[in-house]
Formats: C-alpha cells, sequence, structure tokens
C-alpha cells in the first residue's frame, strides 16, 4: 500500500514513536523520513523546536466534530474530512 503523497519529505512525531521499525515502515508507505520531536528530559518548561506545529495542527483538527473521534470505515474517507477540516481552516483565516 503505498500513498499519493509526492510533496510529503519528512513526517514529525512524538518521541514514542522511535524506532527503526516504525521509521522503515513509514519510508515504506509514505517515502518521507520521520523525525522525531523529544521532550525535555527536565521538569521545568521549555519550547521544544517544531513540537508546537504538530500541536497546533492536532488542536485544527479537533475543532471539526467529524474528526473528533474517528468513526469512519475506510481510509479515504478519513481523508476527505482531514482535508475539508484544513479547507475550513483556511477559509477562515483568508
Amino acid at each position: 500500500m503505498e500513498f499519493m503523497l509526492p510533496r510529503l519529505e519528512t513526517v514529525l512525531c512524538d518521541g514514542a514513536y522511535t524506532g527503526d521499525n516504525f521509521a522503515f515502515s513509514i519510508f515504506d508507505i509514505t517515502g518521507a523520513k520521520v523525525e522525531i520531536a523529544k521532550r525535555s528530559e527536565l521538569l521545568k518548561f521549555a519550547v521544544i523546536p517544531k513540537r508546537w506545529i504538530v500541536e497546533r495542527t492536532f488542536a485544527w483538527l479537533d475543532k471539526c466534530r467529524r474528526l473528533w473521534k474517528n468513526c469512519e470505515r475506510l481510509i479515504d474517507s478519513t481523508l476527505s474530512m482531514v482535508k475539508l477540516a484544513f479547507i475550513s481552516v483556511l477559509l477562515r483565516r483568508y
């Protein structure tokens, strides 16, 4: 199974998704490399580079009620709903 995402170069992931098996499977499916945004080991607040991009994107998607819980049977319909959610974000901004 291979997705048609020609512009996808890097996938930003949480620290829980480390490992060569995960990175190889993402590369096989999408052709993109995996970049891990790890949290700081310190107990104080620290801004983590690029992690806020992922968190902000998920916050935008959570505003769409249909994506709050994934009830779709097919991955294609879920992908279509994600596209529609981002289109609505763009329309609200411009």
